[in-house]
């Protein structure tokens, strides 16, 4: 399966962990020549590669002289502007030897949540794809406080996923795929094939151990699972591993293989989702529940109980049950000052009020439940 699925890609996301291209306190030359080896002879079969590749702190702080990557953000914001400038040149320099051009592209969360932005960013990645280069991508970490943080290149690269249209995303990491038990236990095993992500498969993954970069394996999983629903598969897996995307594209048994299921969500309401910072809740009756998830409806005034948060026009906005429970995300028609007005009223109540609904349902997306079921360990 796993060779008949990635053996007709024609555009692939590879992200790179930190650890990945660190040896030590020293960067991991042959992993990265081995990868960039990897790269090229996926480009030599036709398939379009796109890099999201972590590192930049991990190879700036050394620079400036200190021992252990930095807490505080300025300082992370530092070794950030330092590192990207190697990171890209190794990168060039390498990719150079087979005669492929690298092209640097910055984005933070807040270039992908304005549609504009999100769009044009997309227009200029099929522009470099189509010149034939390899765009390396990575966030703007000198400027994206939230990001560096949050370790959000894993959440970054479901993003470029669906920004690029791929259809596979591999995840190499510092780890064989998603362990069945603690890594640290003997006798420890890998999951071969995942069905679906599962409450209990998030309560299981770990953080990231290295100290060298900010996600670890719960951020992966929400990676996996939000690229999931968009129809595509996954493939977690050891990046050290010698000619590891040869192998993985000859559909030998490395890593762990996350399925999609079946699912397919349309790129714009992933992009609703998954592209925004949540800024207030909205909870809302059963009926409005109902409508919703049931029947596709849009949100109106009368289903709103309480509004929570300040917010404005444009806003991405969580829907919720009484219990807390998030069942769906929106953009919201009006700002909170104006919803706490006019919640709960039916639509002949409203005075001076342009439109009937507060998120209409083509800028609502239903946020999937976690439930389901692992297959196949190794």
């Amino acid at each position: 399966m796993r060779q008949s699925t990635l053996g007709g890609a024609k555009r692939i996301v590879i992200k790179i962990g930190s650890s990945v291209l660190r040896d030590g306190s020293d960067f991991d030359r042959v992993t990265f020549a081995s990868i960039v080896r990897g790269i090229a002879y996926l480009r030599a079969q036709g398939v379009e590669c796109i890099v999201v590749c972590s590192g930049a702190v991990a190879l700036g702080f050394p620079e400036l002289g200190l021992l252990d990557r930095p807490k505080r953000i300025e300082r992370l914001q530092a070794s950030a502007a330092v590192g990207q400038g190697r990171l890209i040149r190794f990168w060039t320099d390498e990719l150079n030897h087979y005669e492929l051009t690298a092209a640097q592209v910055l984005l933070t969360h807040d270039d992908l949540k304005n549609r504009k932005r999100f769009l044009a960013a997309r227009h200029t990645l099929r522009a470099l794809l189509e010149l034939g280069a390899i765009p390396i991508i990575n966030e703007n970490d000198t400027v994206a406080i939230e990001e560096i943080k949050m370790g959000d290149n894993d959440l970054l690269s479901s993003q470029v996923v669906s920004l690029t249209g791929a259809s596979a995303l591999v995840i190499l990491s510092d780890v064989d795929g998603f362990y069945v038990d603690n890594p640290d236990n003997a006798g420890i095993r890998v999951a071969d094939y995942i069905s679906e992500i599962t409450e209990d498969l998030m309560s299981k993954a770990g953080e990231s151990s290295t100290g060298l970069g900010s996600g670890g394996m719960r951020t992966k999983l929400e990676a996996v699972r939000q690229v999931n629903e968009l129809g595509i598969v996954a493939i977690i897996g050891r990046g050290k591993v010698p000619t590891v995307l040869e192998r993985i594209f000859a559909g030998d048994n490395l890593g762990t293989w996350f399925d999609s299921g079946g699912i397919k969500r349309s790129r714009r309401k992933h992009w609703i989702a998954y592209a925004h910072k949540v800024e207030g809740r909205l909870i809302v009756d059963e009926g409005a529940c109902s409508a919703i998830t049931d029947k596709g409806r849009s949100l109106l005034p009368i289903g709103i109980t309480h509004v929570e948060g300040d917010f404005d026009v444009g806003a991405a906005v969580d829907i919720c049950t009484h219990d807390g429970n998030s069942f769906a995300r929106g953009l919201v028609a009006y700002d909170s000052e104006t919803l706490r007005g006019i919640k709960g009223q039916r639509t002949d109540e409203h005075r001076g009020i342009s439109r009937v609904e507060v998120i209409h349902r083509d800028d609502l997306a239903l946020l999937s439940s976690i439930s389901a079921e692992v297959d196949g360990v190794k």
